[in-house]
């Protein structure tokens, strides 16, 4: 394994570790103290590590020699604490994908105002790229990523036996997405790629 895809694994770990925090902060600005109490408040990886999704998933991306992508264990949240009981769930879903994308910008921004050593402009592009790759992925209307917990949010209450539905077999819907599906996510690294190259331009 390289230096870059070293570096690369661990770009993405923080980044998604970022993710996650930026959920439990924001259902703790709600009143949820769940994730603050579970300790995942927290930039310790071993708190957030998910076993497929931060080690398997990731490992076998890498050996396959393709974009890498992954998950962390989910935060925990309460919404009955929820001062917004209306929305509250919609703003913490989207919280870790606009953490993603708020860490692409500033990267993005360094890249194209500061001239950077090819060293670190080479760290700076996958931060942005990985990020940007992240909060696409991360919006993807599939249990258990945050876009179906929107998407859930959004659905009507005539639609609860859907969200059942989509909730039992949504973990199986994206290991056949990533899987079987050819080039399934494809589509996802192809516009971060394209959003990345807006800042290289």
């Amino acid at each position: 394994m390289d230096t870059l895809t070293i570096f690369t694994l661990l770009i993405l770990l923080f980044s998604i570790i970022i993710h996650e925090i930026a959920h439990g902060s924001v259902a703790y600005a709600l009143g949820d103290p769940t994730a603050k109490e579970a300790g995942r408040l927290d930039l310790n990886p071993l708190k957030h590590l998910d076993p497929i999704g931060s080690i398997l998933l990731p490992f076998f991306m890498s050996i396959l020699g393709g974009p890498i992508i992954g998950w962390a264990k989910p935060v925990p949240i309460n919404p009955m604490y929820f001062s917004d009981r209306r929305w509250g769930e919609l703003k913490v879903a989207l919280a870790g994908p606009v953490a993603n994308f708020t860490v692409a910008l500033i990267f993005g921004l360094i890249v194209k105002f500061v001239h950077l050593p090819d060293s670190f402009l080479t760290i700076a592009t996958v931060i942005i790229f990985y990020n940007i790759a992240l909060g696409i992925f991360n919006l993807i209307p599939i249990f258990p990523l945050d876009g179906s917990h929107v998407l859930f949010a959004l659905l009507p209450e005539r639609f609860e036996e859907l969200k059942v539905l989509l909730t039992q077999y949504g973990f199986i819907l994206l290991l056949f997405l990533i899987f079987i599906i050819p080039n399934g996510l494809s589509w996802v690294f192809t516009l971060s790629d394209r959003i990345l190259s807006l800042f290289l331009a």
